[in-house]
């Protein structure tokens, strides 16, 4: 089994913990083959979507330009390529749940782009992990993944 995980990264920060949590599953894959794969494609503005046919994750900054997203409106800054792709076609139905990075200075506006996708494309908001995560936070995720992947098999 694979778990395929769908991302966008802006600074760099998504995009390197995806990356950490496709070589954790490797080596837990090299310790017994029953540990699944992690299957990376990264979602960006000049992704043209063919549409997904496999089940997959999301795992999504929070960027905001104006508004706090809780009781004065939110507007997304730079991650609407991955909403739009999500949104397209029958996408939405292959998404078992959404992954978020934030900072945790941002306090209730932490993950909060994560959480909007969830109820927006009624998948459950899953994990959360901070800026580039840790070994910690691999570890906790790829579990996590795991255990949704299966009971959606």
């Amino acid at each position: 089994m694979t778990i395929n995980l769908l991302f966008i990264s802006i600074s760099g920060n998504t995009r390197a913990f995806a990356e950490h949590l496709q070589r954790y599953a490797a080596s837990q894959h090299a310790l017994d083959d029953a540990n699944p794969l992690i299957e990376l494609k990264e979602i960006s503005d000049a992704t043209i979507s063919t549409g997904e046919t496999e089940p997959y994750f999301a795992m999504v900054p929070t960027y905001l330009d104006g508004g706090n997203g809780i009781d004065n409106g939110v507007k997304e800054l730079m991650t609407q390529a991955l909403g739009d792709y999500i949104a397209e076609g029958d996408n939405a139905s292959l998404c078992r749940g959404i992954i978020g990075s934030g900072n945790r200075n941002f306090n209730e506006q932490y993950c909060l782009t994560a959480k909007r996708y969830a109820d927006e494309f009624g998948a459950p908001f899953i994990a959360d992990y901070e800026l580039r995560g840790t070994d910690a936070d691999a570890t906790r995720i790829y579990q996590i993944l795991k255990d949704n992947a299966q009971t959606t098999v």
